[in-house]
């Protein structure tokens, strides 16, 4: 199996996913083994000479003033974990949870947290092991650092909490003491500053995030393949994706959409119904698709960048700084994920406004007025319904995703006693991102599905790219015959989009 390095500084967003999925493993590069050495060396000289240093001899939050004795400080960051782990609701999906892990690992690699080597190799053995700790969803600020959930992780890391391990193609679950012994591993005990340095990170929000941004970027290519599926279906009018529209006003991401829309059209025969066509402009739906797609592109591209730069930064506090000449141990705020949040928060908004003006082009396919089809694509009007309440479906996942689109950084509650007086709530908005993406896939497989059966009634080729995209559908959705329950179809369709498969039939 492929074995990734964590280094602190190089690992790629796919590298992170695939080592979650379990097609690869992760070690610790030697060079992060030799900066985290370091780091620790410097932890344990300032115990040594008795200088205060907030996190590893201190209380913590609004305690932070409180001294801790030498003798104590072990107990500290063992407590500092249990009374942290009181997360609640949903479990984390194991896929979260071990991205979580590795991009907490990645962090401590970088060398500045003062943390042993042995507390991120015993992280990457269980995340080779397919052990994922269970932990509760809700908990997380954004602003501490993902401080409940990080908890839950740590507690496994001591051998306590639960656990789910994969065996067999499946998640069971056990006492985490178990999962450890079961795959010949032994419970870490914490030394000074190493809970403050695993419970303080951004690591739940830029797992969310990261599963985000990867459907993400799946279901920007899929919008541009309905449209062109869609505007085939209605006869709809080739011109506006024409490069010298795009060119006059160069914005990256709109010159993208509307070249794949174009592409995917190219050779079409359908196109020869225009000729004598009395409908001089189709509606927004269409004619501005990559006028609105296109800034979802330009989002993704610089949430990648900004989300690339986060999981390869060190996001704890206090940080140590080994120098030649001198060692500086500082506190500041790199836990506090404002970052991820506005970006989630801006995710989650333009997957509402995607999922809109496909449900827009669903409804010009069902009308008749538009389309030419019958209504609601029923073989026998009156007597069957056709797709009509998949667009009523579609309609009623815009509305879920206009809640989910409220932002949630303008959820500011103060805690701690007044000392941690700001919050991102990028935990929350990170989550939200990814559950609007997954709602975009289906609305998007439901205008997809129904082009593909408008295209079943056209006698001419649709363009060579539309063509195979119809192919592709038909492996999964059958015609429609007669009315039949679609949720099933609809559904796998759904997941296909978020498999990638798209992205495999065009390289």
């Amino acid at each position: 199996m492929r074995e990734i390095e964590l280094d602190g500084n190089s690992l790629s967003l796919e590298q992170a996913m695939s080592i979650a999925r379990g097609s690869a493993i992760a070690i610790l590069s030697d060079e992060s083994r030799q900066r985290m050495l370091d780091s620790r060396m410097a932890v344990e000289n300032l115990i040594e000479s008795g200088e205060t240093v907030y996190g590893i001899n201190t209380g913590f939050g609004a305690m932070s003033s409180v001294m801790i004795d030498d003798d104590e400080l072990e107990l500290l960051q063992e407590n500092l974990v249990r009374s942290h782990a009181c997360g609640v609701g949903e479990k984390m999906e194991p896929e979260h949870v071990i991205l979580m892990m590795v991009f907490r690992a990645n962090s401590l690699a970088k060398g500045v947290s003062g943390s042993r080597p042995e507390l991120v190799e015993l992280i990457l053995s269980m995340i080779n092991s397919r052990i994922a700790p269970e932990v509760p969803r809700i908990g997380s600020l954004g602003a501490s650092g993902d401080l409940a959930p990080l908890s839950h992780m740590a507690l496994s890391l001591m051998g306590e909490g639960e656990c789910l391990v994969y065996n067999n193609g499946e998640w069971v679950g056990t006492d985490s003491l178990a999962a450890l012994s079961e795959a010949g591993l032994e419970p870490i005990k914490l030394q000074a500053k190493e809970g403050l340095s695993l419970i303080n990170g951004t690591s739940q929000m830029c797992a969310y995030l990261t599963a985000s941004l990867l459907n993400m970027e799946m279901l920007a290519l899929a919008a541009d393949v309905s449209v062109a599926c869609s505007i085939e279906a209605i006869r709809g009018s080739h011109k506006p994706f024409d490069s010298r529209i795009h060119q006059s006003r160069p914005q990256f991401g709109q010159t993208v959409s509307a070249a794949r829309i174009s592409e995917l059209l190219s050779e079409s025969k359908i196109m020869i119904s225009h000729i004598d066509c009395d409908r001089v402009q189709d509606a927004y739906c269409f004619r501005c698709s990559p006028q609105v797609h296109g800034p979802v592109i330009d989002l993704l591209r610089e949430t990648r960048r900004m989300l690339e730069i986060e999981v390869n930064s060190a996001t704890d506090n206090p940080l140590v700084f080994v120098g030649d000449a001198e060692t500086e141990i500082i506190s500041g705020g790199n836990f506090h994920g404002q970052n991820i949040a506005l970006a989630s928060d801006s995710i989650a908004i333009a997957c509402h406004e995607l999922a809109s003006i496909s449900e827009r082009r669903i409804n010009q396919i069902m009308d008749p007025k538009w389309s030419t089809h019958k209504p609601f694509l029923a073989n026998k009007e009156g007597l069957e319904s056709g797709l009509m309440i998949v667009q009523y479906v579609a309609a009623a996942i815009i509305a879920e995703l206009h809640l989910l689109a409220n932002p949630s950084t303008t959820s500011n509650v103060p805690v701690s006693m007044g000392k941690e007086d700001h919050a991102s709530m990028g935990a929350t908005g990170s989550f939200r991102a990814l559950q609007s993406s997954r709602l975009l896939s289906q609305v998007l497989a439901n205008e997809m599905l129904c082009s593909s059966e408008a295209l079943d009634r056209i006698e001419e080729e649709p363009g060579n790219g539309v063509s195979e995209v119809h192919k592709w559908i038909r492996t999964i959705v059958s015609p429609l015959e007669r009315d039949r329950p679609m949720t099933d179809e609809c559904e796998a369709l759904s997941n296909a989009i978020l498999e990638g498969q798209l992205s495999q039939i065009f390289g």
